[in-house]
């Protein structure tokens, strides 16, 4: 039951991510721009290049907020993570040790002290 709520969740999570892949690249290159747009800023010595890089720089952040619904992409993608990391790992059984001496209650121990 474990592995088909993982798969389920998995499959959920990947076509959220597929569905938001357009939007996470535009994202990404937004926010590059940005830092480029912000780098060319600070080193124009004139006035108007600085209003100019301004209005660039407003332009593309403009074009970051309008994607920033991608973020659910990216929650989409740690989801898909968490179900690769979980998907092999063994859930602890429950096991209740009996202190009696009797060898039908512990027979696996008995049966090991037999074959030693």
């Amino acid at each position: 039951m474990r592995k088909f709520m993982l798969f389920v969740g998995g499959l959920v999570a990947l076509l959220i991510l597929l569905a938001n892949i357009g939007p996470m690249v535009l994202l990404g290159l937004g926010v590059w721009l940005l830092y480029v747009v912000f780098k060319k800023f600070v080193k124009s010595d004139s006035t108007s290049g600085k209003v100019g890089w301004v209005i660039l720089g407003l332009f593309v952040l403009g074009m970051v907020l309008s994607n920033i619904y991608s973020i659910i992409g990216i929650a989409a993608a740690f989801v898909l993570y968490y179900v690769y990391k979980n998907w092999n790992k063994e859930e602890d059984p429950i096991v209740q040790v009996v202190d009696n001496d009797d060898p039908f209650t512990n027979f696996e121990r008995e049966w090991a002290e037999l074959n030693h």
